[in-house]
């Protein structure tokens, strides 16, 4: 034994069991285990969260998404609506100018008409004058002054009846 005693070996095996020995005694193993359990433990929720988290954020990307998508139909729908106005109220301005132009022309054509009533008129009394005024110039150089008078009344009187 004492060559056990002598040997470096031995010495640093024996310092190893004892060492061992102490921290069995100590119950360092359990402390590791429990710390690289927690550790272990902490990792497998941090895992979970992340896990969550990751889901979480899927959700709302898949709520984003969806909601883009209808928004984006929405704002179709609202642009299809207002081209549909656009033309609904283009064509009513249309059939309303058309109808307008109408209606100036048919109060043209009615002041036309009115004008050229009244310059018949005023021809025709023109004419109605001038042919008094000549029948007046004949008879008086055709007849005497006392027939005159009579024809003139009688002539002026058939006249105004004939053009009223």
């Amino acid at each position: 034994m004492t060559y056990l005693l002598n040997d470096t070996s031995f010495w640093a095996m024996l310092a190893l069991v004892i060492f061992f020995g102490i921290l069995i005694w100590a119950k360092v193993p359990g402390i590791i285990t429990k710390q690289l359990d927690d550790r272990a433990d902490k990792i497998r929720g941090d895992l979970d969260e992340a896990r969550r988290m990751r889901e979480e954020a899927q959700e709302l990307l898949a709520s984003f998404q969806r909601k883009q998508r209808e928004a984006e139909a929405e704002a179709e729908a609202i642009i299809e609506q207002a081209k549909s106005d656009a033309k609904h109220l283009r064509e009513e301005a249309r059939v309303e100018l058309a109808a307008r132009m109408e209606r100036r022309t048919a109060l043209a054509e009615q002041r036309i008409a009115q004008a050229e009533a009244h310059a018949v008129a005023e021809v025709k009394a023109l004419a109605a004058d001038l042919a008094t005024d000549a029948a007046a110039q004949l008879i008086a150089e055709n007849t005497k002054k006392a027939d005159h008078a009579k024809r003139l009344k009688d002539d002026l009187a058939d006249l105004e009846i004939k053009l009223n």
